[in-house]
């Protein structure tokens, strides 16, 4: 292996770099503007996200969409959702067929309900190259090599296998699984969750509190994962239950800082002009309950949370709703299923 493509010089894209580079010959880091590219060749540091981090040497940076996917072994696609599409257009040309892509982007297109993967499959065809990675995985925690690991998930095993031995080192603990659809949905959903944790963290309200949206989130979550044809027991692993925990309690995680600065009074824009992140859980509030409608899947906590953002909803009337509603069977909505995915150990 020789050379791999970062699509994408956010947090994530950016720790990404450090990740893979021990494992192959070059990697190229694609920024949206000159001036940041330019920036992380000369001074080996990334001027807007995790500032503080060296880039690994062997790691250059390009804003030439054609330039930094030539010749590349696998792609990484590190862009927000919102603008996985767009990019993947814009590669088709030049990605080469037999390069496998991994999809690091958490979300669900509006609209059309796909997830990120299917997004990718669409514009870059060949979907059994295309595999998606999630967890409990924050870069300012990765890119200072503290132990983390993620889920591989693919159709295909030898994929999801390739991309495993890319990612595995001392500090990063990379397993397999055959239900993409079930690790996506995961990291859909948990962001929304993680906006309401981060109102009820901003209120004052306690621990028990936030045991209680977490674990009924994960029920939310399993929900949808079903009606999704995925496996709800992946809802029980590292993309699911794993990165729900760390993304609803960690000072790192946006979706939940965003929803403390909620209750403060700053707004969706204002809050992502003052960190240059995008709270993903935001769009997947809107795309997320837009399929709960259409198939008729109950998700109280997404529609409080897209209730507050985008109906001018009370955030104190929204939570009260929400903690207030009728209890039913603790599980219910997802689909038995005989299988577990398939996970393996690096």
């Amino acid at each position: 292996m020789s050379r791999v493509a970062v699509m994408g010089a956010g947090s994530w894209g950016t720790a990404m770099t450090g990740l893979v580079a021990p494992a192959v010959g070059k990697v190229v880091l694609w920024a949206r503007t000159p001036r940041a590219a330019d920036a992380m060749n000369r001074d080996r540091k990334n001027p807007n996200h995790l500032t503080n981090y060296e880039l690994a040497p062997n790691v250059t940076a390009t804003s030439d969409l054609g330039e930094a996917v030539r010749g590349v072994d696998a792609a990484i696609l590190a862009t927000p959702s919102a603008y996985l599409r767009q990019t993947c257009h814009g590669l088709a040309p030049h990605l080469d067929a037999d390069a496998r892509v991994l999809v690091l982007s958490k979300g669900m297109e509006r609209g059309s309900h796909l997830l990120m993967h299917e997004v990718a499959s669409e514009e870059l065809g060949n979907p059994t190259r295309v595999a998606a990675l999630s967890g409990p995985n924050h870069a300012e925690e990765i890119c200072r090599g503290m132990v983390s690991a993620a889920v591989v998930a693919s159709e295909d095993a030898a994929t999801a296998a390739w991309f495993q031995g890319l990612l595995a080192g001392p500090a990063f603990r990379a397993y397999v699984s055959d239900d993409i659809r079930g690790v996506e949905c995961c990291g859909a959903v948990k962001n929304v969750v993680a906006i309401a944790c981060g109102i009820a963290s901003g209120l004052g309200m306690g621990d028990n509190t936030l045991a209680v949206l977490m674990t009924r989130g994960i029920a939310e979550i399993g929900r949808v994962v079903a009606a999704l044809g995925g496996n709800p027991m992946t809802c029980m692993g590292l993309a699911g239950m794993g990165d729900l925990v760390v993304t609803c309690t960690s000072e790192h995680s946006r979706n939940r800082s965003f929803g403390r600065a909620l209750v403060g009074g700053e707004s969706l824009g204002a809050y992502q002009a003052r960190t240059h992140m995008v709270v993903e859980g935001a769009p997947a509030s809107e795309s997320v309950l837009e399929l709960a409608r259409e198939r008729d899947i109950e998700v109280p906590i997404t529609e409080a949370v897209h209730a507050v953002l985008f109906e001018g909803r009370p955030i104190d009337e929204a939570m009260e709703t929400l903690l207030t509603r009728a209890p039913r069977a603790e599980f219910y909505g997802m689909e038995e299923r005989d299988i577990t995915p398939k996970e393996s150990q690096c």
